[in-house]
């Protein structure tokens, strides 16, 4: 469902860009947005959220994809914790639909999906390791990466019950906003993968904003 944001850049509180293949990490308190911003077009964005105070309550893929009734997220999807806790709800959506399924590369995937000199490619988990090992004061550890939401992502379930890593469906400028529910440190990927479509074979960067909503 496409659902327009209000807000107005110049408003925001936090405002980077995370380079192309780029791990980014932050906190965002209850009732804050965030937005993450297609800069591009065609850009996954491997994203997990923990519980600020306790990390072993974070986003429930399970969860979610149970109370929403729909394998795909987009505007009004809640985002729900492995406690069955609201975490976060999208509250504007100009993509119209993001992955739950496809999970993060890492180069174990990497060398069986594609190829064995593939290995040593940068691939998401790598990503979040790095993020996670410059961030101790999250508490946060290699058991603590579990399945994530891949925005922008295209990934469509075949009539057989596969998965298919298809030609991305965003494009330039397109964006996915989320409110707070709790306060949640936000782990992000941006996808480095350069074997299959979901980049467009071009990792990019995207634009992270808060605001005080």
């Amino acid at each position: 469902m496409i659902v327009e944001s209000p807000r107005d850049p110049a408003a925001a509180v936090f405002d980077q860009v995370c380079p192309a293949g780029e791990p980014w990490m932050h906190v965002v308190h209850r009732g804050q947005v965030l937005r993450i911003l297609d800069l591009e077009g065609n850009q996954a964005v491997d994203t997990l959220f923990y519980n600020l105070h306790d990390p072993e309550e974070r986003y429930s893929a399970v969860d979610t994809i149970q109370r929403a009734r729909n394998l795909y997220l987009t505007a009004g999807t809640v985002l729900h914790s492995t406690l069955g806790r609201p975490m976060l709800t999208i509250v504007a959506d100009t993509c119209g639909r993001h992955d739950t399924l496809g999970g993060a590369c890492s180069q174990e995937s990497n060398t069986v999906r594609y190829a064995l000199d593939k290995r040593f490619m940068h691939a998401c988990r790598d990503n979040f390791m790095s993020a996670i090992c410059h961030h101790p004061e999250h508490g946060l550890a290699k058991r603590d990466i579990t399945h994530n939401i891949n925005f922008f992502m295209n990934v469509p379930v075949t009539p057989q019950g596969g998965l298919t890593f298809a030609d991305g469906i965003s494009d330039a400028g397109k964006y996915v906003e989320l409110r707070a529910e709790m306060d949640v440190v936000c782990l992000v990927s941006n996808c480095p993968q350069l074997n299959n479509p979901c980049n467009g074979w071009n990792p990019t960067p995207v634009r992270m904003l808060v605001w005080d909503d």
